[in-house]
């Protein structure tokens, strides 16, 4: 009896003891994994952009003065040369009292010296007349020998003097006239202005994008009036970080998600602009952009219904690979200068260097350090240690 008593206190004993040390022993920490693969991968950028018409016209105003209204609309046919705009000329300013009075008062100045310029040149005419009357009477006085050549002499140059005074009167009667058409002027009672006009002709055949002027009114000199191009004729403009753009060339193939048609277009870029500019991030932080400009490859057809200005998401693939080994990038994480993941292999975790190569959206290719088939943890988090328990979360 006094052995089984001792037996049964130490099988309590070792009970205890064991119970002690599994409740001291950590817990395995839960895991997401996923198993290494090979299989494609792509690696894109992707950023909002908008449809605009490739050639594009804005036709502004040659003169300063009163336009028309616009009868043309959005959308409407125009051809080259078309007029799409009359411009007449501005009316003369309203005058106060005071300058109407002083334009009176000229113009009244002015038709008197009119009249007097008028009076001079009859009286002009008269005396020129009677000279040419004497100078008839002088040659043939001095035919017949009744008069010396000095007085032939004398009627012939009074003839030329009051031919000359005749001359002089005429264009004094000119410059009055002038003279008061101007003082009239002055005034505003002419009303020619209306009838003065200048056509707007339209640069290219196209249709009209936007009327920018559609009211009748004053408008300066280089006031654009609308813009003409031709909706047929598309591209496809993308601002891209700097940082993203650099990694675009000329070719890149982009694909055309979001613009509201039912499958995606396809498209390649034609120009990446050498000039970037700041724009302002959803969140006010200032961003260093650049502008890069692609056209559809898929036909007319497929894309019919954008239009200028339509927004649309573009997807740039950058690189593509068909048979890559691969993990989440969950998975991978930075380790001094390199990369690690947590490979899980029997209920442990073991850290194992690898090399990366392109990262995709959601993946990325392991060029070295796992092969396929491998089980690793995604987003292991700081609890996971090299050599610890793990237990695969369900």
């Amino acid at each position: 009896m006094r052995g089984a008593r001792q037996g049964l206190l130490l099988v309590l004993v070792l009970a205890a003891a064991l119970a002690t040390v599994r409740a001291l022993r950590p817990s395995p920490v839960p895991v997401d994994v996923a198993t290494a693969a090979r299989g494609s991968l792509v690696v894109a950028i992707e950023e909002t952009g908008i449809a605009r018409v490739k050639d594009r016209y804005v036709v502004s105003a040659p003169v300063t003065g009163t336009v028309s209204r616009q009868l043309l609309e959005p959308g409407d046919m125009v051809g080259e040369r078309d007029v799409v705009a009359e411009i007449a000329a501005v009316p003369s300013p309203l005058l106060d009292a005071r300058t109407r009075s002083e334009a009176q008062a000229r113009l009244s100045a002015a038709v008197s010296a009119l009249g007097q310029a008028q009076a001079q040149e009859g009286r002009a005419r008269a005396a020129e007349g009677l000279a040419r009357e004497d100078l008839a009477r002088a040659r043939s006085l001095a035919a017949g020998g009744s008069l010396p050549s000095q007085g032939l002499d004398r009627a012939e140059f009074e003839a030329r003097m009051r031919t000359q005074e005749l001359s002089s009167a005429v264009f004094a009667v000119k410059v009055a006239a002038e003279q008061v058409r101007v003082a009239r002027a002055s005034l505003g009672g002419e009303g020619a202005w209306r009838e003065r006009h200048v056509d707007v002709l339209a640069p290219a055949s196209g249709r009209v994008l936007r009327v920018l002027q559609e009211s009748e009114g004053v408008v300066q000199a280089g006031t654009p009036l609308l813009e003409v191009g031709d909706p047929g004729a598309l591209e496809l403009v993308v601002d891209l970080l700097t940082t993203d753009a650099v990694r675009v060339q000329p070719g890149t193939l982009v694909t055309i998600l979001g613009w509201g048609g039912d499958r995606a277009l396809a498209a390649r870029v034609r120009r990446v602009e050498p000039s970037a500019f700041t724009k302002l991030s959803a969140l006010g932080v200032e961003e260093q952009r650049v502008n890069v400009i692609a056209v559809f490859t898929d036909p007319r057809e497929a894309w019919s219904a954008l239009g200028d200005g339509f927004r649309v998401e573009a997807r740039f693939v950058l690189w593509r690979g068909d048979d890559v080994l691969k993990v989440p990038q969950g998975a991978a994480f930075r380790q001094g200068d390199g990369w690690a993941v947590f490979r899980v292999d029997g209920g442990k975790a073991r850290l194992t260097s690898v090399q990366i190569g392109h990262r995709g959206e959601t993946e990325v290719e392991v060029l070295g350090g796992v092969d396929a088939g491998a089980v690793v943890a995604v987003h292991p988090g700081d609890r996971v240690k090299d050599g610890g328990r793990v237990e695969v979360r369900r």
